[in-house]
């Protein structure tokens, strides 16, 4: 697995799991009891969870009907894997991001902008089942 920065334009696709940053996808079935989800977090060097990803899955389990109960999940969840903040480098990654999108004129998700620039900042692989990544630059990703 390739780590870090590459040519603008690179995108590499790994499958083998190294320092992975999990996308909000990917979460959700980890926390729906998915084994192979599951397998690839204990076989990954070190998983982290994005700020922004946490945002949205306390949003679901707002609108859930099981709500404390799914409020437990992502709380046991966040206890093993580390949680990764926005900070004012990530901001700075993220205008960088959100712009060569506009230029390309693939506009994506926000949130999914703000995981990817955590990614970036900290050199991770992000795990997702979202294609949309692969068309941010000089990101690393591992597909579900």
């Amino acid at each position: 697995m390739t780590c870090g920065k590459r040519s603008r334009s690179a995108v590499a696709w790994t499958s083998v799991p190294g320092k992975l940053l999990l996308d909000t996808s990917v979460i959700i079935e980890m926390l729906a009891g998915d084994a192979a989800a599951q397998r690839t977090a204990v076989d990954a060097e070190q998983v982290f969870v994005p700020v922004t990803a946490l945002g949205e899955l306390l949003f679901g389990a707002e609108k859930s009907q099981r709500r404390e109960a799914e409020i437990a999940k992502i709380e046991a969840l966040v206890a093993i894997y580390p949680l990764l903040p926005c900070l004012e480098e990530t901001a700075y990654q993220y205008g960088e991001i959100r712009d060569h999108l506009r230029q390309k004129g693939r506009p994506i998700p926000d949130n999914d902008i703000w995981i990817a620039a955590i990614a970036q900042q900290h050199d991770l692989t992000v795990a997702t089942r979202d294609a949309h990544f692969q068309w941010i630059d000089d990101l690393d990703l591992l597909a579900w």
